[in-house]
């Protein structure tokens, strides 16, 4: 797997899941995220993605999950442990884009109430 320039992207095995990264502003960086995140389809990446990201100085990490149309507890053991590590690194993560299912997962394990939740990106960078 290789990240490479700020709209980089990496393909799964199994092509279900994609994820790209655009700094959108100075040390702000949206995640898009489309297709399946769970076990086996490379969600594991997310997390790998962002503490490369930490370290190039990034600290606002919006993830758009308007292209996510399934989501596992994989999916969403990537996200805290995402949010873990952006926290610690005294940065702010944000979500946009969840709705139906994908939004009704963080709801039910009450991580909606951890997580910033935004319509659109554009909104989550707005703040």
């Amino acid at each position: 797997m290789h990240y490479a320039g700020p709209d980089s992207r990496y393909t799964g095995p199994s092509m279900a899941l994609e994820i790209s990264h655009n700094e959108i502003a100075p040390g702000t960086v949206v995640i898009a995220v489309v297709g399946k995140m769970m076990v086996g389809t490379g969600s594991e990446q997310i997390a790998g993605l962002v503490e490369e990201l930490l370290r190039q100085g990034k600290r606002t990490v919006i993830f758009d999950l308007s292209g996510v149309t399934v989501l596992d507890s994989t999916g969403v053991g990537q996200f805290i442990s995402s949010f873990n590590k952006i926290v610690a690194a005294g940065g702010e993560m944000r979500m946009a884009g969840a709705t139906g299912h994908v939004f009704r997962t963080f709801h039910v394990s009450m991580l909606d109430k951890m997580f910033r939740f935004y319509a659109t990106a554009e909104d989550a960078a707005r703040g």
